[in-house]
């Protein structure tokens, strides 16, 4: 039996966001962690406490999001089979590793600020993201030529996120909307991520991956898959090399989630914040048994799902 974790990105935190794992105490030590890269704030109090537009500033947005699948993860992994195929969507690949055990928790909290800081650094000017479906690939790389843009991730179903100025991409939403556009909409992510904008950070964010000890393949047996093309993770170095680039090339999702369907799984949980990547799962594969954590209100519901599935 096979399942697929996936590892969510940026733009869903909410500040309920911990209610299913808040209390584990699988999960404890990893709140205290990543407490110490919030300014010594609980995140759980913080997630409570503090408006919508601090959650989704970079830094704390991906810390935010790796905190809660390393959470979520913590406090399911005995019911994970070894026959787990684990993607992360954005700063969520990153979290993916640490779910798998490439990377050990303390040090995938550590990485995504890192990761996070870096990015901040190498932006410049007002950066941004688009979503945008229902126009041609031909026609959105046109688009992306012509305003100094490009596309940060390749969706299922002609759905494509890009990347940069804001300025620049005010642009290509008129030509969206002039074009008849299915759905046009910013995203609540303040970096052209996944887009050469941010080149400088890939090159550093490499060095700081070797200065933190990686294990591959991943000590719990499970399968990784690269964003920037959909395949596998079995060499340590390229895979290190792919984690980096990722921050400046695009992610191809939609390879993604057709590698980790091709693994036939039983049932496909997203571990949140939200429920995107789930949405997306069940419109391109409806045949999947998908959900989110988000989706229940608590583990146990989430527990006695998956069995349901997994021993189907």
């Amino acid at each position: 039996m096979t399942l697929v974790v996936l590892c969510s990105g940026q733009g869903h935190q909410h500040s309920g966001m911990f209610t299913l794992t808040g209390g584990s105490p699988e999960a404890s030590d990893l709140f205290a962690i990543a407490a110490s890269l919030l300014g010594d704030v609980d995140p759980r109090t913080l997630v409570r406490d503090r408006p919508l537009e601090y959650l989704q500033q970079n830094r704390c947005g991906q810390i935010l999001c790796t905190l809660q699948a390393l959470a979520a993860s913590a406090a399911l992994q005995d019911i994970f089979p070894s026959q787990t195929v684990i993607a992360g969507y954005s700063v969520g690949e990153v979290a993916a590793w640490g779910v798998a055990g490439a990377f050990s928790a303390r040090d995938t909290l550590q990485l995504v600020s890192t990761r996070a800081d870096l990015m901040n650094a190498a932006n410049f000017a007002t950066q941004g993201m688009l979503f945008i479906r229902g126009v041609a690939r031909n026609v959105v790389d046109q688009l992306c030529e012509a305003n100094h843009c490009a596309i940060a991730i390749i969706n299922p179903g002609e759905g494509f996120v890009i990347g940069g100025t804001t300025s620049d991409l005010n642009t290509i939403a008129g030509e969206a909307r002039a074009r008849k556009a299915q759905r046009i909409v910013f995203l609540p992510v303040r970096v052209a991520s996944h887009t050469p904008l941010l080149h400088a950070a890939t090159p550093l964010f490499r060095e700081a991956l070797n200065q933190v000890p990686s294990s591959i393949p991943a000590p719990t047996g499970y399968r990784m898959l690269s964003g920037v093309d959909g395949e596998a993770v079995f060499n340590r170095q390229e895979g290190l090399d792919k984690l980096a680039n990722q921050i400046s090339h695009t992610v191809r999702w939609a390879e993604c989630l057709e590698r980790c369907v091709e693994h036939a799984p039983r049932a496909v949980i997203e571990l949140g914040p939200g429920n995107a990547l789930s949405e997306m799962v069940a419109g391109a594969y409806p045949r999947i048994p998908t959900r989110s954590i988000d989706d229940f209100r608590t583990l146990t519901g989430v527990r006695d799902w998956l069995k349901n599935h997994l021993n189907a």
